[in-house]
């Protein structure tokens, strides 16, 4: 059977499509207000009247709950907001110090295969991690990317323990992709036990800080940048981007 790993991860564009644009946001972006943005940037870029866009920004402390999300999982439901969102998966955790980047690319101008754009972004992610000398893992059974921690106590079945350093989760409209995904670089790791993670309760969550690197957003945005275009292709800042 073929696995994510298996698959060719690059997604190129067509030759002569434009660069996409890179904007990064200052301060805490509101959700629903990153939402509504996501929605007007999508709807453009479907229609042809806008380029590609990755997203990047921090948002304040809240809960969202993708499309498979089960009630049971938010075991604090009062604790922050808590939002239902389009995109796949189930519940996860969004606040400062994790690095959310909005991905909004157009797959009929690259490969209209779903499994290779999930693939695509595990990999960003990996590449990101591995310029920090971080080895993330994709594992088949699980969405996300996944460090080993050989220091903590097996998991009950005998395995080693293992934490989520990375969260993956996407929309598609008109084969335009929109959600993305989000690195946990130094987030305030309790605001994760208000929920089960992605609905797995066997395995923890870290962040490169608590992994020992000493690293800042902006450090991250860097190499995630290089990563994104080693997979998608160029990517340029949007004039007077920010805020």
């Amino acid at each position: 059977m073929l696995t994510r790993t298996d698959i060719e991860t690059k997604m190129l564009p067509a030759a002569g499509s434009p660069p996409v644009r890179w904007r990064i946001s200052d301060g805490l972006v509101p959700y629903e207000q990153a939402v509504e943005e996501m929605e007007r940037e999508v709807s453009a870029i479907a229609a042809g009247e806008a380029d590609e866009l990755v997203w990047l920004l921090e948002h304040p402390p809240l809960y969202t709950a993708g499309t498979s999300a089960d009630v049971a999982d938010l075991i604090e439901p009062d604790r922050f907001p808590v939002f239902a969102t389009g995109r796949g998966g189930e519940y996860t955790y969004h606040g400062p110090g994790q690095r959310v980047a909005y991905v909004m690319l157009d797959l009929k101008r690259r490969r209209q295969d779903v499994r290779a754009y999930v693939a695509a972004l595990e990999d960003v992610i990996i590449r990101t991690l591995d310029k920090m000398n971080v080895r993330g893992e994709r594992r088949e059974d699980r969405v996300g990317v996944w460090v080993r921690r050989p220091e903590k106590p097996l998991l009950p079945d005998g395995g080693l323990a293992e934490d989520k350093i990375a969260a993956l989760g996407i929309r598609l409209r008109k084969w335009v992709s929109f959600h993305g995904l989000a690195i946990n670089v130094d987030p305030d790791l309790s605001h994760f036990t208000g929920i089960i993670p992605c609905g797995i309760s066997a395995y923890g969550v870290t962040s490169l800080v608590d992994l020992g690197l000493p690293v800042m957003i902006g450090d991250v945005d860097v190499l995630l940048r290089e990563a994104f275009e080693e997979v998608f292709g160029p990517a340029v800042p949007e004039t007077g981007a920010g805020g």
